[in-house]
């Protein structure tokens, strides 16, 4: 993969990490209850841990098929699913809801993966993944020999996503806690699960066309 491709999965990585849904407003829920910022910190490695499950999925398959016939199969299909499900997400007002916040490591890293996949995290790379060429190159590239690689490929790409979402979910969840307090997201809220929901769909229509 190019310099490009890295920067611009990092860069939605960091997307993720900024939007409060993917975890980091959850984390400092839990500093805040706890009353210690271990429990902040304790919480973001579950949650990434689901989200990069909930990534590699996605990316693993993506990068394993890369046949042009595939590769265009896989372009038409997941920009379909992008607008469809960017455009639910727009008209619905349905939200993953867990009862209590006493949560286990695993049940922490089950609900970021729900909450990821609810939200297209995965789906999100399919613009990314698809500019790249094919493992290997030629038209043999979808063989079953190159696909173990294409997938490795794809699972570093959803690590290095991954590892930016942690980074920029961190540094927020700690500001929040420690600076600004659960309060001021009461009085400065901004809905970035609907700008997710118009990326989405944005990000949909630029894979159909490129498919194209």
């Amino acid at each position: 993969m190019t310099g490009a491709t890295w920067a611009a999965l990092a860069g939605l990585g960091a997307f993720h990490g900024l939007n409060p849904a993917m975890g980091w407003l959850f984390a400092v829920a839990r500093g805040l209850q706890e009353r210690r910022r271990a429990a902040l910190l304790a919480a973001l490695p579950p949650i990434a841990a689901g989200h990069l499950a909930s990534v590699a999925v996605v990316a693993a398959l993506v990068s394993a098929t890369r046949s042009v016939t595939a590769s265009t199969a896989v372009a038409v299909t997941g920009g379909v699913l992008l607008v469809g499900f960017g455009l639910w997400r727009l008209l619905s007002d349905r939200h993953f809801r867990w009862a209590g916040m006493r949560l286990s490591a695993a049940q922490l890293t089950a609900w970021s993966f729900l909450m990821s996949a609810a939200h297209g995290a995965g789906l999100m790379l399919l613009p990314v993944l698809l500019a790249e060429p094919a493992v290997g190159g030629g038209p043999h590239a979808g063989h079953l020999a190159a696909a173990p690689a294409g997938a490795l490929t794809g699972l570093f790409a959803a690590a290095v996503h991954t590892a930016a979402m942690l980074g920029v979910a961190l540094a927020v969840a700690v500001a929040v806690y420690e600076v600004l307090g659960v309060g001021v997201l009461r009085r400065a809220w901004f809905n970035v699960d609907r700008l997710w929901a118009g990326v989405l769909v944005v990000a949909g229509v630029v894979t159909l066309i490129g498919a194209a």
